[in-house]
Order: structure tokens, then sequence, then C-alpha cells
């Protein structure tokens, strides 16, 4: 029985034999501290340098969103000085539209007077003119109208003034006597 027992111990598949317990629990022992001091420290730097990165990686994503509100806040206000300075610049130019405007009306009415008075001049110089022009025909004529009365020559200046003269007189003494009678006949 002894034998069998033996026997039955040995092949009894579900119970190892003790020196394999032993012989794995020391072989499991120096699995895990040689895991433990190498491969498990490496593990544990790999996680930490993961969680390092994300948590840094959500720190800069913050930070960028930080800074891109804060260039957002200066580019609206840039652009609210632009807009404020677009519209000083078109009140300056209107300003100036009007300025230039009436500079440039007050110029044309200046040339107007100018011209205004350079044909008032232009018109009481032909008017002088054309009244010495009248005088020296008048008074030719009126030379050729004394000489065909008299039926004498008036070459001689001095004579010609004198009859000249003495028609004038006697035309102006008719002048009266020719408004009495008229005056009286109606």
């Amino acid at each position: 029985m002894t034998t069998t027992l033996l026997a039955a111990e040995e092949l009894n598949p579900l119970v190892p034999h003790t020196v394999e317990i032993i012989v794995g629990l020391i072989a499991f022992a120096l699995l895990f501290l040689l895991l433990r001091r190498t491969v498990f420290p490496q593990f544990e730097k790999i996680y930490a340098e993961r969680t390092d990165k994300i948590e840094g990686g959500l720190a800069r994503a913050a930070e960028a969103e930080e800074q891109a509100g804060e260039l957002k806040r200066q580019y609206e206000e840039q652009l609210a000085g632009l807009r404020a300075e677009a519209a000083r610049i078109r009140d300056d130019a209107r300003a100036e539209g009007q300025q230039i405007k009436a500079e440039l009306r007050a110029q044309a009415e200046e040339e107007a007077a100018r011209i205004r008075q350079r044909g008032d001049e232009q018109l009481a110089a032909a008017r002088e003119q054309a009244v010495r022009q009248l005088r020296g025909e008048v008074s030719g004529l009126s030379v050729q109208l004394a000489e065909r009365l008299i039926g004498d020559s008036l070459a001689d200046d001095t004579r010609r003034s004198a009859t000249v003269d003495a028609f004038l007189a006697e035309l102006d003494g008719l002048a009266p006597r020719a408004a009495a009678p008229a005056g009286g006949a109606s």
C-alpha cells in the first residue's frame, strides 16, 4: 500500500510537489524583485512623464487661450481706435472741403468783382471815346453845314472856330424862341 500510496501521490496531478512549490515561490520572488527594481520604476517614470505632458499641455492650452483672448481684446481696441481715427479723418476732410469751397467761392466772387470793374472801366473808356468821336464828327458836320449856309470856305482855324461859335450861339438863341411859341400855341 505504501507503494500504491506513493504511486498515487505521484500520480495526483492536482497536488504539486513541495519542492516545486518552493522553487516556484523563490523564482516568483526573484522575478518580482527584479521587475520591481528595473521595470516598475520605468513604468512609473513613463506614467509620470505622460501625466506631466498632459497636465503641461492643458496648462499651455489654457495659457494660449488666455493669450488669444488678450490678443483679441487688443485687436478690438485697435480696431475701435482705427474706426475713431477714420471718423476723425473724414470729419477733418469734410471741414477742409467746406473751407476750400468757401475760399474758392470768395476767390470767384473777387474775380467776378474785378471783371465787373474792368468791364465798367472799359465801358466808361469806350463811352468817352464814342463821345469824343461824336463831338469830332458833329464839329466836322457843323463846319460843313456852316460852309453851305454861309457859302464861304472855313479853311482857317480861327475863322472856323469863330463861325462855329457864332452858329452855336445862334442855335442857342433860336432854341428859347422856338420853345416859347410852341408853349404859347398850346
